[in-house]
């Protein structure tokens, strides 16, 4: 089929559908579906593209460190023996095996990521719509145009209701542009004015239609913009920058002292020139901190993934580094604290009850298929009642040609449809009961549409608050009607001189892991506050059933509109519930708090709220709910809506920057110990501890474990009793950086005992650098296991609770039993097998070193609980 050349906007609703082979009544089945994605392909602007293995090998061989540990294997196998070279040969084997399965690691769990963050578009196909990721949209295909979407495709509008676009991004057109079906259009009509035409990547600014896509993935204009634009990398996060300027400085002093060791060897302990050549190249291979830029991306993307298993959604890295700082997280009600299972609970007056639920059903845009319904929760629920009232929506639906319809926004807070009906224009119209009322100058009685008097206004008033304080969301519905026209009824005309009909009542119950989720937050120094456009009365009956007892006080959209800026940033501090609010009111809310010195974390679901969600520290979108434009705007998109799990991902943004701390608190501690260890003994005029060999050997076991294992490990009991991190605070601080070598000093202290007391006890260098290697060996182990926590003793944390890092451990004492008891491995690494006796003094110094870190937090421990156990 081809259609590149196709004037689409010059062809009528009828005519593109035979253009493309498709029912409009149906869609494409799903044989031809699979067949348009095999000639067009996904709808992709860009191919993707996938790095074969072979080219990440060669990546990881001509990195400056591997080059150098190349070059010390080949300078091995001229100055030493090849048995050694050998043995450097398959380390650099096992490190590029190991950082390539790394980096896929990572990959994996970013494209996984990709994958659940992907939107969606109800597509219609054999005769049904279904939610289709927007990468299996073919040409042919008929989609739902919706308020907040972005479109996935070009297409041809079938449909249209009041339906405008936001068309900057594409056209530059600064205001929305309004679209028609109807329109038809000469062939050389510029893109810009092609009414009938919607674009991928423009955004759905109010209104609804269906459509038919006519180009997919790079021949759309998009796509042709994308393939001279190319991909563009994702800017580094705040904390990747900050380790990339950390291993600078790390780097110098590492290289400086892997030039002072040799030179200090060669010159005051008489060791050969080769020898020390080997040695200050394998040294720096070794204590050059050049992955940890790596280990800070890989273990942000694994944490990304981690989260993602929680239902939350991470769409930028620096939103993993911010979760652990919020302070506030400023959350809307329905849906995210509550079920989002609306059921229509009380409509008044009853009598009124099948008025009501025929506009609730016409004056709607869930979408129905016989019994299973996706949409707006209260337009489902009003369908639901509809039906249990003995009404068909679908029926009804296909009794009333629609005429026009005007989407709801949040400055009118109401919507409403236009149908022929009765040889006239009836208006049907649901909204926040004010501005029903405030456009209605009549209500609904037995004898027909009579004036509205403040009498009956003030009853009704009364029924919403009274419906309010019993937690209900309250909807008001109209009607009007209008002599037939040939022209189509302006929102103004069609929304004022409405008969007011009646109230529904809707239930939507708190969700029960909010109660727990909501004490977390507290207990962990995290603010709550909730942000509706709901009733003040709604709000305030929720906030109490969720314990705000401190924070009663609602403050109402117009009341804010009076605050000046500044005072809004005192009310901010002492106002935890706001309601009839609108999405201006809530990004005001959020810079206020910013304003303040606030971490904040905040909740959207629409279009407008796309500027709150930018602003804020984390924006967190609804996935079920939410536009795709709040979506796009997000950090965070939740799978499932749910406050419980916007917690459940800032105590996991919390163990994750933890474990990251852990992490590089070891790999540096172990870095600051090799140097000194190997400093000392240049210092004494003594050959170094290790053999080159063996200190690339220590590399591969420290980068292992510190790009690994501290990823598994769990959170501390404590963790979310902590206020939240002061996201300004720099990462290596005082308390990190002192224990970096304290930690350090301790496996210092312990491998140099165990060199010295061996060598000037005469057993000779091999033997010496032996109980040096077997006591580092067991001692970083040993360290490793130790700083899994930071406050919390080993014996509480558990010692078999981090699987991944006694796989590790268990590695390593393998290692040992292999060089211990097999000689070829002890011809190899140079070293010789040791007494028992020397075995108990390595094991002794390795606990020593590293264990008295334990006593500090025992101690600590029991000073800060009381107890023990």
């Amino acid at each position: 089929m081809e259609i590149k050349q196709v004037p689409w906007h010059s062809l009528s609703p009828e005519a593109t559908v035979n253009r493309l082979g498709v029912n409009p009544s149906t869609g494409l089945s799903e044989a031809q579906a699979e067949e348009r994605l095999a000639q067009f392909g996904l709808n992709r602007l860009l191919p993707e593209k996938k790095e074969p293995i072979w080219e990440e090998i060669i990546e990881e061989l001509t990195e400056p460190m591997i080059l150098l540990l190349l070059g010390t294997g080949i300078l091995y196998s001229i100055w030493g023996e090849i048995s050694d070279a050998l043995t450097i040969f398959f380390i650099i084997f096992a490190l590029i095996a190991s950082e390539v399965y790394n980096e896929a690691r990572a990959k994996r769990a970013i494209e996984a990521l990709g994958k659940l963050a992907e939107p969606t578009i109800q597509t219609l196909r054999a005769g049904r719509y279904i939610e289709l990721p927007v990468e299996q949209v073919v040409p042919g295909d008929i989609v739902l145009v919706q308020t907040g979407q972005r479109i996935p495709a070009d297409a041809r509008l079938l449909e249209s209701y009041n339906l405008s676009l936001e068309e900057a991004a594409l056209t530059g057109e600064s205001v929305p542009v309004d679209k028609s079906a109807e329109a038809l259009l000469p062939g050389n009509t510029p893109l810009a004015e092609q009414a009938n035409i919607v674009l991928a990547g423009t955004v759905v600014a109010h209104g609804r239609g269906r459509a038919v896509v006519v180009a997919t993935g790079k021949v759309t204009e998009l796509g042709k913009v994308a393939g001279l634009a190319g991909s563009v990398k994702p800017p580094r996060t705040p904390l990747q920058l900050a380790m990339r300027e950390l291993t600078r400085w790390m780097v110098w002093i590492a290289l400086g002292f892997s030039l002072l060791v040799p030179l200090l060897g060669w010159l005051v302990a008489g060791q050969s020139f080769q020898q020390m050549l080997l040695t200050g190249l394998s040294l720096a291979f070794a204590t050059i901190p050049e992955e940890m830029p790596i280990l800070i991306t890989m273990v942000l993307a694994l944490g990304a993934y981690r989260l993602s298993k929680q239902h939350a959604i991470v769409k930028r890295l620096r939103a993993v580094e911010a979760l652990g700082a919020v302070t506030t997280i400023a959350t809307d009600k329905t849906g995210t604290l509550t079920q989002n299972r609306m059921e229509v609970s009380r409509i008044y007056p009853e009598e009124a009850a099948n008025r009501v639920l025929e506009i609730g059903a016409l004056c709607n845009e869930a979408l129905q298929n016989g019994n299973s319904f996706s949409g707006d929760p209260v337009d489902i629920a009003l369908l639901k009642a509809a039906q249990q009232a003995g009404l068909d929506p679908e029926i009804l639906r296909q009794t009333y040609l629609l005429d026009n319809e005007f989407s709801f926004d949040n400055l009118r807070k109401l919507m409403s449809a236009v149908y022929r009906r009765e040889g006239k224009l009836w208006i049907a119209v649901k909204g926040a009961p004010e501005a029903i009322l405030a456009r209605s100058t009549a209500h609904i009685t037995s004898q027909g549409c009579q004036p509205l008097t403040q009498d009956y206004k003030n009853s009704l008033l009364a029924e919403i608050e009274t419906m309010a304080t019993q937690g209900l969301r309250v909807i008001g519905f109209a009607e009007a009607m209008h002599p037939a026209s040939e022209h189509l009824l302006t929102q103004e005309e069609a929304e004022s001189g409405l008969c007011f009909v009646g109230l529904a009542g809707f239930a939507d119950p708190i969700r029960s892991e909010v109660y727990p989720a909501m004490r977390a937050c507290r207990t962990a120094g995290i603010r709550p506050l909730i942000i509706t456009g709901d009733h003040p009365r709604t709000a305030r009956t929720i906030a109490k059933e969720l314990d705000f007892n401190d924070d009663l006080k609602v403050i109402t959209g117009p009341e804010l509109d009076r605050l000046s800026d500044s005072e809004l940033a005192q009310v901010v501090q002492e106002v935890a519930v706001y309601a009839r609010t609108t999405p201006t009111h809530k990004l005001r809310i959020v810079q206020a708090l910013i304003s303040q010195g606030e971490r904040v974390a905040v909740t959207g679901d629409g279009i407008n709220d796309a500027p709150a969600l930018a602003a804020a520290d984390i924006g967190v979108a609804m996935g079920e709910g939410g536009t795709d434009t709040a979506r796009e705007a997000a950090d965070i998109v939740l799978a499932d809506d749910n406050f419980a799990t916007i917690v459940r991902a800032l105590g996991e943004g919390r163990v994750l920057f933890a474990n990251l701390k852990k992490a590089v608190r070891y790999y540096l501690a172990c870095k600051v110990a090799l140097i000194s260890i190997t400093l000392l003994p240049a210092l004494l005029g003594l050959p170094v501890p290790f053999a080159p060999v063996q200190i690339i050997l220590l590399e591969l076991f420290m980068d292992l474990a510190a790009s690994a294992t501290f990823i598994a490990e769990k959170p501390e009991e404590d963790l979310m009793l902590q206020p939240p991190r002061n996201l300004r605070a720099r990462f290596m601080d005082k308390a990190l950086i002192s224990s970096i070598f304290m930690s350090a000093a301790g496996l210092f202290a312990a491998v140099s005992i165990a060199y010295l007391l061996t060598w000037y006890s005469g057993a000779g260098l091999t033997r010496a650098q032996t109980m040096a290697f077997v006591t580092w060996m067991l001692g970083h182990m040993l360290l490793a296991l130790n700083m899994r926590s930071e406050r919390e003793p080993l014996f509480k944390l558990g010692f078999f609770s981090n699987r991944l890092m006694l796989a590790w451990g268990g590695s390593v004492v393998i290692f040992l039993l292999a060089v211990s008891l097999i000689p070829g491995v002890q011809t190899l690494l140079r070293v010789s097998s040791l007494s028992g006796n020397q075995w108990l003094l390595a094991l002794a110094l390795a606990l020593a070193g590293s264990f008295w870190l334990e006593i500090v937090k025992w101690l600590s421990y029991r000073s800060t609980t009381g107890k023990v156990s």
